[in-house]
């Protein structure tokens, strides 16, 4: 099963799932600051993922907190996918890693994924920008014949 497929048949914002419970919120933040203080020492030798300046967005864990998926993107530009294969190419390192770290009894398999807010915010501010709304944030309305 992919990394993909996993999150979306257990998707907290899934229409029969209920929201992330606390526990839940709790271990991915967790997770997210052990996952980040390993990259940032610079453990991963990958050539994709070495000295990089990736920021962990978020992560989301499952009910059963066997998964994780880790939002991630990457500052200073650069070829996000390859990072991404990078680090899913670690991930059993990782999750490890970020177990031991954290204190927790099972392994969660972390994949990863590019963080989708930037392009969110691309275009929302590309519908701003739009004169049919930029009209109607300004106020300045005019009324259409129809």
């Amino acid at each position: 099963m992919s990394c993909h497929s996993a999150m979306t048949k257990k998707s907290p914002n899934s229409v029969h799932q209920s929201p992330l419970n606390h526990r839940q919120l709790r271990v991915g933040e967790l997770l997210r600051h052990a996952l980040s203080d390993i990259l940032a020492r610079g453990d991963l030798r990958d050539p994709e993922v070495f000295e990089r300046s990736i920021t962990i967005a978020e992560i989301r864990i499952t009910r059963d907190l066997r998964t994780a998926t880790a939002y991630v993107s990457l500052f200073g530009g650069g070829d996000l996918q390859r990072v991404i294969s990078g680090l899913n190419r670690a991930a059993p390192y990782l999750s490890g890693q970020v177990t031991r770290m954290v204190g927790l009894r099972n392994a969660p398999k972390i994949c990863f994924l590019a963080d989708p807010t930037l392009e969110q915010a691309g275009q929302i501010e590309t519908l701003l920008r739009q004169p049919r709304v930029r009209r109607d944030l300004d106020g300045t309305k005019k009324v259409d014949p129809d």
